[in-house]
């Protein structure tokens, strides 16, 4: 039952999503095409973010003298 209602909001959120996107008026092959591109853009920020913002963080640290 649980995972019933999980399923059945996932679905919810989903269809949300089509609506708000208007993705709901393009093809199965274009919705892909155009996910694909969303998540790769959204998993290079992430990776990004993940590896240069460490150094930005040291850097305005040192500059306010909170570490040496």
């Amino acid at each position: 039952m649980v995972l019933g209602d999980c399923w059945k909001q996932l679905s919810w959120f989903y269809y949300q999503y089509l609506l708000v996107t208007a993705l709901y008026m393009l093809e199965p092959w274009e919705r892909t095409v155009f996910n694909s591109l969303l998540i790769s853009v959204a998993a290079m920020a992430v990776y990004t973010g993940y590896v240069f913002m460490p150094q930005h963080i040291m850097a305005i640290l040192h500059y306010f003298e909170v570490v040496q």
